[in-house]
């Protein structure tokens, strides 16, 4: 039967309708999306990749989380700030299936099989307002003898606040901000306690049929998770005010920092699969946070491919530090690389370039590195802030080098096919601070306008003598194998 004709629970039942919960709807949805994926030619790796395409993921953590996912289980994603928790938390709710029947008008969107289904009701039971509005007057509710033609059902689409709640782990955030409350003025004004207008729901009851983002859990107070996890063991929740108990059927995506994981009470942390979440070490995967994350914005003048890969790599560099201060802890971010960025740009725009400067770039990404030293006192901020200068001074032009390393070596295998004596003669050429016409020097002119993909307003021509003005800073050409 034809989804859109249908009306009532007797309708939906007879189509055919197999009902799930959360955790077996969205583990359909990626084991479906996957073999669709495998089918199409990519590898299990890939295929788990393309799941989140806004999160640059491990392939340990990523196969560990997708397993878990699969499995129905809730996710506990800690480790370093800024390695991409909260965007991976997000890319899952993008997966999450959102087109749902529910019991028209239920405060909570009851899943209509919950009211009507015997076996169902007993894994998921619907909230105390369809067993009012369907039970006629029943002391114990019982779905078999609840007539199907009377149950109303809508289609709908999932969202935030009706299948989606977000949730900022913090000292004020109280029990009755995850349970709801019952509106006493409202039951006093409709003498009904089991009408759905006097049910404000909270949190939990938000997530009802969908996803519970909680961001920073260990910052909830001991009595705020202990809420949440009567949520995770029993499935149900108990707004303030109020004696009754309503379904709390959701995915629990959590996300913590390394410094909050003790305040996680181990109960609560019992619940969760907890997943380790750390930096990446693949260079080129790092590089690619700033085409795919949704904050990056690459606007304005031409930025050199060069200078990109340099500002990944001194962040790269940074975390490899492993600085234990905890107003360092942003640095190494994903959040600073794609400040770098942003930094840089401004700078550029300050200048009146058509092309981010070498001097716009360090500019860019001093101040973003500096932007990310927590603020705990002016001493400690000026000891922290010449930390990280003395660690520029030194390591920002290696990063340069580096990040023309990887673009001349790059050139020079796939075009010059490795010959170290094509290489010396080219960069001989350019010396004169142009690329020579002809042979390879045509080659080097197409592979920058190939390789340049943030070139803002900036002619081929203009591309090109910026690019070629950066590499003629560098003193070797040479690379390994040539």
């Amino acid at each position: 039967m034809d989804a859109q004709v249908i009306r009532t629970a007797d309708e939906l039942m007879r189509s055919g309708y197999r009902p799930m919960t959360p955790q077996e709807s969205l583990s359909g949805e990626i084991k479906g999306t996957l073999i669709a994926l495998r089918k199409k030619g990519h590898s299990m790796d890939e295929a788990m990749a393309l799941l989140f395409p806004n999160t640059v993921v491990g392939p340990e953590t990523l196969s560990n989380l997708v397993s878990a996912l699969i499995a129905g289980s809730h996710v506990l994603l800690f480790g370093p700030s800024g390695t991409g928790k909260t965007s991976l938390a997000k890319d899952i709710w993008q997966l999450f299936p959102k087109e749902v029947f529910v019991v028209t008008d239920c405060p909570v969107q009851d899943d209509p099989a919950s009211v009507v289904d015997p076996v169902f009701h007993r894994r998921v039971k619907c909230c105390p307002s369809c067993q009012s509005r369907f039970g006629d007057g029943m002391e114990d509710f019982d779905p078999s003898k609840v007539d199907p033609k009377k149950v109303p059902v809508s289609r709908v689409h999932l969202k935030e606040g009706f299948g989606l709640a977000r949730l900022q782990g913090s000292s004020e955030v109280f029990p009755d901000n995850l349970t709801g409350v019952y509106n006493l003025h409202k039951l006093q004004e409709l003498g009904d306690p089991t009408s759905p207008l006097i049910l404000e729901p909270g949190k939990l009851l938000q997530a009802n049929r969908g996803l519970l983002l909680a961001d920073e859990v260990g910052k909830l107070p001991l009595g705020t998770q202990n809420v949440l996890l009567q949520a995770l063991q029993e499935g149900i929740v108990s707004p303030a005010k109020s004696r009754e108990t309503f379904p709390g059927s959701f995915v629990a995506i959590t996300t913590s920092n390394l410094r909050d994981l003790d305040a996680i009470n181990e109960p609560l942390n019992d619940r969760l699969s907890n997943i380790y979440f750390n930096y990446i070490k693949d260079h080129m995967k790092n590089r690619s946070i700033i085409e795919i994350s949704p904050g990056a914005r690459v606007e304005g003048a031409h930025f050199p491919e060069v200078l990109l890969h340099a500002g990944v790599f001194v962040v790269e560099a940074w975390r490899d530090l492993a600085v234990d201060v905890p107003e360092l802890s942003e640095v190494g971010s994903n959040r600073t690389i794609l400040d770098t960025v942003s930094r840089s740009q401004a700078f550029a725009f300050l200048s009146g370039e058509r092309s981010v400067s070498r001097k716009s770039f360090e500019s860019g990404v001093r101040e973003a590195m500096y932007g990310r030293i927590r603020a705990r006192g002016g001493d400690s901020f000026l000891r922290n802030e010449e930390i990280v200068r003395e660690f520029l001074g030194g390591n920002l032009p290696l990063a340069v080098e580096r990040g023309f390393r990887t673009y001349w070596c790059t050139f020079f295998q796939r075009e010059l096919s490795s010959s170290a004596a094509r290489g010396e003669k080219l960069a001989r050429a350019m010396a004169s601070g142009t690329i020579p016409q002809g042979g390879d020097g045509d080659l080097l002119r197409s592979f920058i306008l190939r390789m340049e993909r943030h070139r803002g307003a900036a002619s081929d021509e203009e591309l090109i003598r910026s690019v070629t003005g950066l590499m003629n800073t560098m003193q070797d050409f040479g690379c390994k194998g040539g």
